[in-house]
Parts: structure tokens; sequence; C-alpha cells
């Protein structure tokens, strides 16, 4: 069942991957009006590049976890069976 579940995952995380840029560059829109400086930028603050690549980090991660869990959940809804880790797994990884 894992191997069906890829597509759905492929899938989840191209949609994602677009919206993560779409959200991660509005939100640089309220910070400045220009468009975030790559590192290698010589008129560029040091404060700026880096908090360019957090917040951009953080915007991708977020919506990656987003898209990760909406396409496990929709695979559950149209299968009945969970792609990830279960309950009992978690539970026997702690006893060990």
């Amino acid at each position: 069942m894992k191997l069906l579940y890829k597509p759905f995952a492929i899938v989840f995380s191209v949609i994602a991957a677009r919206l993560g840029k779409g959200i991660f560059k509005s939100l640089w829109a309220r910070i400045d009006r220009k468009d975030p400086p790559p590192p290698t930028a010589e008129t560029a603050s040091l404060g700026k590049v880096v908090g360019a690549a957090a917040l951009e980090a953080a915007t991708m991660a977020g919506v990656g976890a987003m898209a990760d869990r909406a396409s496990a959940r929709t695979f559950q809804y149209l299968t009945g069976y969970w792609p990830g880790e279960k309950a009992e797994d978690e539970e026997k990884r702690k006893k060990d």
C-alpha cells in the first residue's frame, strides 16, 4: 500500500512547493519592497540575508509538513489505510 501512496505524496509535494514560494513572497513583500537578497549580494546586510533565508526555510518547512499531513489524510480517506507510522508503532519505539 505504501507504493500506492507515493504518487499522492509527489503531487502534494509539488503543490506545496509552489504554495510555499507564493506564501514566502507575500510575507517578504510585507518586510521589504525589494526581492529577498541572495547570500552573495554585496550590498545586502547580513541580517537581511539571514532573515530572508530563515523566513524562507520556515515557510517551506511549514507548508511541506502541511502537505505531508494532507496527503496522508487524503490517502487514508480514499483507501482506509494510514501510510505513516501508527500509534502502536510509536508505543513500541518508546518502550525500546
